[in-house]
């Protein structure tokens, strides 16, 4: 098992400063030929901007970090050769889509995408459409992927105010409990209703996980059966 730390928050304070990552300057040419390689199997992935983080302290339920901007050929070179940069890391706002009925949503990314067939909370690697004045909004980026990915917006939904945070690894994943007043059920039906409308959805398949309860309480074993397998290769 993947050494973890569960971390509650209630404030995020992530500052997006220009920072050079030497790993992306020096390594460049072979990160070109893999992101290459990457493209002749998944020819939909692109390169754009992403943020990555460091420096992360925790501390009376507040989070402080610097992020910094990159492309995503560096990104997916640094974790698909493990990780080789310890001081930079993955963070990523995550929504835990919670039924009215306690089932938790969660969708399986599709084949075109770079973590295809994982199993995940709506999420994504922050961008430049998550800054605001300098400082990276992670509740707007979760707001955003799960309108990109599920098609669900703000109306059908109520956020409570907590952020679990899973430190991994290389990983951050901040996840707010995001509550519906719908059935499971009901949920994946609208939510499979709108990726059919789409020409290319991100996700292939909607998945139910009931018996959780709280979130609080049953982080551990939701991190045990989800977290090692998923996010530290994120």
């Amino acid at each position: 098992m993947t050494s973890l730390v569960i971390h509650r928050v209630t404030t995020l304070d992530l500052a997006v400063r220009p920072v050079v990552w030497p790993f992306a300057q020096e390594r460049r040419a072979e990160i070109a030929a893999h992101f290459a390689e990457k493209q002749r199997e998944r020819p939909k992935l692109w390169n754009g901007r992403v943020l990555l983080g460091r420096d992360a302290v925790f501390g009376d339920g507040h989070l402080a970090a610097t992020y910094f901007e990159t492309d995503f050929a560096s990104f997916l070179a640094w974790r698909d050769w493990g990780f080789p940069d310890k001081a930079v890391f993955n963070g990523f706002g995550m929504g835990a889509l919670r039924a009215s009925d306690g089932a938790f949503i969660m969708g399986e990314m599709a084949h075109h995408t770079a973590n295809a067939g994982r199993i995940y909370f709506p999420s994504g690697t922050p961008d430049l459409d998550d800054v605001t004045e300098g400082v990276l909004d992670i509740p707007g980026s979760v707001i955003r992927e799960l309108g990109e990915e599920t098609g669900l917006t703000t109306a059908d939904y109520w956020a409570e105010p907590d952020w679990h945070c899973i430190v991994t690894g290389p990983s951050i994943a901040m996840i707010q409990v995001l509550n519906l007043d719908v059935p499971g059920d009901v949920a994946r039906a609208r939510i499979e209703a709108n990726l059919a409308r789409e020409t290319e959805p991100e996700l292939s398949a909607i998945h139910l996980v009931r018996g959780m309860g709280d979130l609080t309480p049953a982080m551990p074993r939701f991190v045990t059966t989800f977290v090692e397998q998923q996010f530290a290769s994120r």
